[in-house]
């Protein structure tokens, strides 16, 4: 039997069908699908979503890369188990995609593009908003979006939609190769009826697996860690998307190794667990990072090893030999390790079972517990507000916000000053509290990512973190969340310029040049005095409640009610200049940002002796 479709209306009610399964746990893979329409999808696709009839739910968005960062902020709550969809027509609309698809992709989370595209047949050459290319006619702007997508193809014919549609929900749920899946769809095309099998739109379930380690990788792996006295676990990104915290956890208590996390990874364990020495690496914790320049075996769990966990290649110890479980081939062979290929949760099970009667020496235990409880107290002294009537700075507002919350709260950031200080404060409460997004660290993430997390979440309290230089790249979706009542809670920050750009900029010998939201000087330097601009009226004239939290002593009071809050709403706290903003402990390893070799600015040329000094320490991991 077939059923007569248009294209467009066979992939969204194919979609309408589509599932996941893991342990036992099944929903829906494709759960809602965000749209912008214009001439290349509202006669297509938008017509398709009108004629469903909600069997695939639709949200408006404001700004199509926006629309990307929600689907992805929803995807990570949901444990990559369930996705959002995104249509654009063609030109800008699919263009504007592709910064949100980089970030899926290098975060590893699923994310489907349906952008519109140029006609098949090519009745009118060039439409409105063609790129042509003089040297190639199949050529058209969606092409942008193939080094950034996991999966690509341009569905020129309809029969030709099958097997990609198929591929596409292949690669969404597989936990190895899933990120950004684009099918382009030629606008003629969309329109185009065909007589489907209905098998196409049958109910179809997508399980996810979780493949064991091999046995005698796992072998190897026990004996090199069985050969420790100082070994240390970096917990990344995969222990949540397998929700292996639980099997981590049991591996610490059996063991005693101590567990450093990355930004992805933090809140594998709760904070306050003896073995949690809170972040590693350029944003880390002291503690955790005297640990990994001390360790002898580092089991690295669920991570892609980027340069601010290893410190730009510093901060592991010549010698030390890396174990690496990750469901991808590729991040396990990181660091010339021993590889486990496997899913986090069953690696790590593995991996208990083979270090049964094992556990590192109760002098390594009482060093780490020293090197936490010391930590500790630098929290509590950033933390730490000396006039209740003066501005805070930025450390006091995250130490307001952690007395508030509550174990149910989402903490989401992306950019800027706030991900180091995060990483380095924040006490992570449960698995899903702490929402970084540090692969890609795209400005403008938090306030759709915020939305997304809400509509995968709806009980959970969401906050959005974000500095006047982030707000400014993107608040449009604020008017999504106003029009869809999604009671997120937005911390506007106003530090008058781009904080973090500038404390590096001063590092590296820039002299904070271009980073101060500020008038001209006579000098032709931004120096001059804030610009007077009030984001907070900008924030309520979209339709956003407003808090204005004026000084340290009103904020703990304000953030407690925005909380309470059941609108959307927004806390506006003015905080020391961008110069002064940050009050926590400065970074405890290096990051290469690399300085000018010839200058003769004296803060370059004493930025240049304190690079080479730290690239000296760069080394190679080749294993032994």
């Amino acid at each position: 039997m077939t059923r007569r479709l248009t294209v467009a209306q066979a992939l969204v009610t194919f979609l309408a069908h589509q599932y996941t399964e893991r342990d036992g746990r099944r929903q829906r893979l494709i759960d809602a699908c965000w749209g912008i329409f214009g001439h290349g999808n509202v006669a297509g696709i938008g017509q398709a979503l009108l004629e469903s009839e909600g069997a695939l739910p639709y949200l408006q968005g404001r700004n199509e890369q926006a629309m990307v960062h929600a689907a992805v902020g929803f995807a990570r709550q949901r444990d990559r188990l369930a996705a959002h969809a995104v249509t654009t027509s063609i030109g800008p609309g699919a263009t504007n995609l592709v910064t949100g698809a980089a970030l899926a992709t290098i975060n590893r989370l699923p994310v489907l593009l349906l952008p519109g595209d140029t006609f098949a047949t090519r009745p009118a050459d060039p439409v409105l908003q063609q790129l042509e290319h003089p040297g190639a006619g199949d050529i058209s702007v969606n092409d942008c979006l193939r080094p950034v997508s996991r999966y690509f193809d341009r569905i020129t014919r309809p029969e030709a939609l099958i097997p990609a549609a198929l591929q596409a929900m292949r690669v969404l749920t597989d936990p190895a190769e899933t990120g950004a899946v684009t099918l382009a769809l030629p606008q003629d095309v969309q329109v185009e009826a065909y007589d489907w099998p209905e098998e196409f739109f049958a109910d179809r379930v997508w399980h996810v697996r979780r493949p064991a380690p091999d046995p005698a990788a796992t072998a190897d792996a026990a004996a090199a860690v069985r050969a420790a006295r100082r070994p240390l676990i970096v917990a990344g990104g995969g222990v949540h998307h397998s929700e292996a915290e639980d099997a981590l956890r049991a591996l610490v208590e059996a063991t005693g190794i101590p567990v450093a996390s990355t930004q992805a990874g933090k809140g594998s364990l709760r904070h306050d667990h003896p073995a949690d020495v809170g972040g590693i690496g350029h944003t880390g914790t002291a503690v955790a990072d005297e640990l990994a320049r001390a360790a002898d075996v580092v089991i690295g769990v669920g991570t892609r090893y980027s340069d601010f966990t290893t410190a730009s290649a510093t901060l592991f110890a010549p010698g030390v030999r890396f174990v690496n479980l990750n469901i991808t081939s590729f991040d396990a062979h990181k660091l010339a390790a021993l590889p486990l290929v496997a899913d986090a949760r069953a690696g790590l099970r593995a991996l208990t079972e083979a270090l049964a009667g094992y556990r590192v020496p109760a002098s390594y235990e009482s060093e780490y517990a020293a090197g936490k409880a010391a930590w500790e107290a630098e929290v509590e002294r950033a933390y730490a507000v000396a006039d209740p009537g003066a501005r805070p700075g930025q450390a006091q507002v995250i130490g307001a916000l952690d007395a508030v919350v509550g174990e149910e709260d989402v903490i989401i950031n992306a950019a800027g000053s706030l991900p180091g200080d995060l990483h380095k404060l924040w006490r992570a409460r449960s698995r899903r509290q702490y929402h970084l997004e540090y692969g890609y660290s795209c400005m403008g993430y938090e306030i759709p990512a915020a939305i997304g997390v809400r509509l995968a979440a709806p009980d959970r309290p969401v906050w959005a973190l974000v500095g006047d230089g982030t707000y400014l790249m993107m608040p449009t979706e604020l008017v999504t969340a106003v029009q869809e009542g999604i009671a997120i809670k937005v911390v506007l920050i106003q530090n008058h310029g781009y904080a973090s750009i500038g404390g590096l900029s001063e590092a590296v010998g820039g002299e904070r040049f271009g980073t101060a939201y500020r008038y001209r000087a006579p000098d032709g330097t931004y120096s001059g005095d804030p610009l007077p601009v009030d984001l907070a009226a900008n924030a309520a004239s979209l339709g956003m409640d407003v808090l204005r939290a004026r000084t340290a002593g009103e904020l703990r009071t304000v953030l407690a009610e925005a909380r309470a809050a059941d609108r959307p709403t927004c806390v506006y706290v003015e905080t020391e200049t961008a110069d002064s903003v940050s009050g926590a402990p400065p970074a405890q390893a290096w990051w290469d940002v690399p300085v000018a070799e010839t200058a003769t600015r004296p803060a370059a040329v004493r930025a240049r002796r304190d690079y080479e000094r730290h690239a000296a320490a760069r080394r190679r991991y080749l294993g032994t």
